[in-house]
């Protein structure tokens, strides 16, 4: 797979080099179809192989195990229930507002100009019925932060971890920092931390993606439903769904 995927890039860039001033006459554009694989290496290259996907019951058992005492612990509990809520990315969940969100209507706006969609595609996604627990984790989540902690619509959904010096000389986790993450790695390192807790194998944030996916085609009756349901995970095409994220389960297939 990464002799293919380095060929690809070889073969473009020769492609692209056959139309220059001092190439032409030296190269054909066909002459870049050299660099590709045996169809026989492009099919084992191209395989899809089965990847461990969580259910919705280690999900449900993980969030249940987590602590809730501490404003960073409540924090990191309301993460992944937002997570398997909405099948936001890791790198939208780091760029969440509060003012994205809408309790009453149950969902939260994935504004391409704000949040970080893929492709900065902007779209609403409902919350997924994944069960009342972990919308109520998710709403006093909310609740704590604009009523207890006064903070407005344009301070972050969840916030960074403010790290200060104490009087040990040490630099530790006191609180929560009026700012969003910059990236989307102290999130996976939240989602480690919580299966290792819970005693299970790590699942990365964008697997729940795949668990609501394969829940969609258990729960939808119609072509309408499971539309309605591909549009909300944020993907265009139904057919995006099918292909990247509803692979059978080998056991299932049996």
């Amino acid at each position: 797979a990464t002799t293919h995927a380095t060929l690809a890039h070889v073969r473009s860039f020769f492609h692209w080099l056959a139309g220059q001033p001092g190439y032409k006459s030296r190269l054909q554009y066909s002459d870049a179809d050299y660099f590709k694989l045996s169809d026989k290496d492009a099919r084992v290259a191209n395989a899809r192989y089965e990847r461990r996907v969580p259910t919705l019951e280690q999900i449900r058992h993980v969030v249940g195990m987590m602590p809730a005492t501490t404003a960073i612990e409540r924090r990191d509990r309301a993460l992944l229930a937002f997570a398997i809520l909405t099948g936001a990315r890791d790198s939208a969940i780091a760029s969440f507002k509060l003012k994205h969100v809408d309790l009453a209507s149950g969902n939260v706006f994935q504004d391409g100009r704000d949040v970080k969609t893929k492709f900065s595609k902007t779209f609403t996604t409902w919350f997924f019925p994944v069960g009342d627990d972990m919308q109520t984790i998710f709403e006093e989540w909310v609740a704590y932060l604009r009523t207890e902690q006064l903070w407005g619509e344009n301070d972050p959904l969840f916030p960074a971890t403010r790290v200060e010096r104490t009087d040990s000389e040490r630099f530790e986790a006191v609180g929560l920092e009026r700012a969003h993450w910059s990236n989307a790695t102290p999130i996976r390192s939240v989602f480690r931390k919580a299966f290792e807790a819970a005693g299970l194998p790590y699942f990365n944030p964008h697997s729940f993606r795949k668990t609501l996916a394969l829940l969609g085609e258990r729960l939808c009756r119609s072509p309408e439903d499971f539309k309605a349901w591909s549009q909300n995970i944020g993907h265009e095409q139904v057919l995006t769904t099918f292909n990247a994220y509803g692979q059978v389960a080998t056991s299932r297939q049996a």
